[in-house]
């Protein structure tokens, strides 16, 4: 009786937590609800029941693991395809600070706030001279934007900012251990592949980053003609590993583009930042231990 006190008191305490977090911390505003907080208790031979032990696990995990690994074995996904900005790397100082820095030289006198403000209405209005953002090299499309964010159409400017946005100076890997992590998974036989609504200054970026050879394919939406969520990037990017849509799992932190778009692929997909957190964790969720 008291066992079982205590287990239900464990789990309102979790399940507090969890409703505290869904109302607070999903990062840039996303509810962490792929998760639920479940309660074991853990019996021991000879010592009764042990305290219960309250952990995070995704809802039916269990059991999705265990379907999986009857059909594909140990190794649940053959092929592992990640985000770019956002997951695989992330900007070095804040975008708008790096405009306004860059920028006052030319005359920008914005401050950080406005640019931000700014850059986020200019990017979330239809482009209308193609469906797509992100032709060739992007660079009508990044005129627009910085013009739109900052006020400044001089092309000096624009050209000093486009050119510093391919450097390694400006980005670094989201997760510190992704090197050893993508080593292991190729070296278990898992396929490997950027998938990211990009203009064409990826390839040299990720060569600028020394981690193109992480990989086995890159699907740029301005190679493929297609932007993320539409599946065609995705399924373009199983037909360049060479595996069915079905035996890959997608890695992103935008639950539209990255989730939504993967699993109408009929890919898996994991939202960065909430169902995953590292690399290693994605290694270690399909069977391939770091």
């Amino acid at each position: 009786m008291a066992v079982a006190a205590r287990l239900r008191s464990a789990g309102a305490r979790v399940i507090g937590v969890s409703a505290m977090v869904g109302r607070g911390g999903g990062g840039e505003g996303r509810w962490l609800g792929t998760a639920t907080a479940t309660v074991t208790a853990v019996e021991s031979s000879g010592a009764g029941v042990a305290a219960g032990i309250a952990r995070w696990e995704p809802m039916g995990a269990r059991e999705y693991y265990d379907y999986r690994r009857a059909i594909y074995g140990d190794i649940t996904h053959k092929a592992i395809l990640v985000d770019a900005a956002g997951t695989l790397l992330a900007p070095t100082e804040p975008m708008a600070q790096v405009y306004r820095t860059i920028g006052e030289k030319y005359g920008v006198n914005y401050s950080e706030d406005e640019i931000l403000m700014r850059y986020r209405r200019a990017y979330a209005q239809p482009w209308g001279r193609s469906r797509l953002r992100y032709v060739d090299d992007g660079r009508p499309f990044w005129q627009h934007i910085v013009s739109s964010s900052t006020g400044c159409s001089d092309l000096q400017y624009f050209e000093e900012l486009y050119q510093y946005y391919t450097t390694a100076k400006a980005w670094q890997l989201c997760d510190p251990d992704a090197k050893y992590v993508f080593e292991a998974l190729r070296k278990a036989g898992v396929k490997t592949a950027v998938v990211s609504n990009f203009d064409t200054r990826l390839r040299p970026l990720l060569q600028a980053l020394n981690c193109d050879h992480w990989f086995d394919a890159v699907a740029v939406s301005a190679e493929v003609a297609a932007e993320k969520p539409n599946p065609t990037i995705f399924l373009k990017a199983c037909e360049f590993l060479g595996v069915k849509p079905e035996e890959a799992v997608h890695i992103g932190d935008d639950r539209r583009n990255d989730l939504w778009g993967a699993r109408d692929a009929g890919c898996d997909a994991w939202l960065w930042g909430s169902d995953v957190y590292s690399f290693k964790e994605v290694a270690e969720r399909i069977g391939v231990k770091v």
